[in-house]
């Protein structure tokens, strides 16, 4: 009989123990369909939220319209993403912002630069400055399209085109096929020793936050600071899942992110058109 009800037990234990784990708290990183390989990216840091018993889940969103739709309805809980469309979730009051990346040369922040053929006019910080001119930029972002239209650039530009890189649109200048771009600092530093007829022409005044992890306001709050106090601890984890993050994803770490990281950023999106009610399309 004492065999029969410890089998018993033990049955009660292993039922329990399955129940518990399909139901365990899954982690949904939403990841645009667009960009390939930012899964693969993402794999070590997986690893390493796996080894702090987080699982994570990417989940595939083919627009950024149709993300802040799963933030508000629960289906994803969080996101990487450039300060635009950070800074836009936050102003639709569908997210908030919780770690960034800080880059191995201690950068976590960049801002827009104005890019044309060596020689050209400086920037007059008017929108009248690029009547007749071709200008290319990227789509949404704080250092691209977003910028360009917080100066109303668009009023007054020949030709407008959305680039697909910061990279895509330097080349265009480079190849003529733009008289400007507008590109962000960090990309535009890599690049500017293969582009010696190219210069600097006008600058954005304030950063912006790089990479910002952001999350629902739908995710539960508790497990989201387990998430958060994972990422923070990163910094100084010596185990081999936290240094092959560091290592693949070349960062020192993350760092604490809020609302106050994006106060250049926030009034910038305003400027150029984006409120509430904002669908990501222009």
């Amino acid at each position: 009989m004492k065999r029969i009800i410890a089998v018993m037990i033990m049955l009660i234990s292993m039922v329990g123990l399955s129940f518990s784990l399909s139901h365990a708290k899954v982690f949904n990183i939403a990841i645009m369909q667009d960009k390939p390989g930012v899964t693969k990216k993402f794999r070590p840091l997986v690893h390493y939220l796996r080894s702090k018993e987080i699982t994570v889940r990417f989940v595939n969103t083919p627009t950024y319209e149709s993300a802040a739709k799963m933030f508000s309805d629960g289906r994803a809980d969080a996101m990487f993403s450039g300060s635009g469309v950070a800074g836009s979730m936050i102003i639709k009051e569908v997210a908030y912002p919780a770690v960034r990346p800080l880059s191995q040369d201690g950068t976590s922040t960049y801002w827009a630069v104005i890019l044309a053929p060596k020689g050209s006019p400086k920037f007059t910080g008017e929108a009248d400055y690029f009547s007749n001119k071709k200008v290319t930029f990227c789509g949404l972002a704080s250092s691209g399209e977003i910028y360009f239209r917080s100066i109303n650039g668009q009023s007054t530009a020949k030709t407008m085109k959305k680039a697909a890189s910061h990279g895509i649109a330097i080349r265009s200048v480079a190849k003529g096929d733009a008289d400007i771009a507008v590109v962000k600092n960090r990309v535009w530093d890599s690049m500017k020793g293969k582009y010696p007829n190219i210069e600097i022409i006008g600058t954005d005044t304030g950063e912006n936050p790089n990479g910002t992890l952001i999350y629902s306001n739908k995710v539960d709050s508790a497990f989201a600071d387990k998430v958060t106090s994972a990422l923070l601890g990163l910094m100084q984890d010596s185990s081999p899942e936290a240094q092959k993050v560091r290592d693949e994803l070349k960062i020192m770490g993350y760092i604490k992110t809020t609302d106050k990281d994006f106060s250049h950023t926030l009034p910038l999106l305003k400027k150029a058109g984006i409120d509430k009610s904002f669908n990501f399309k222009f």
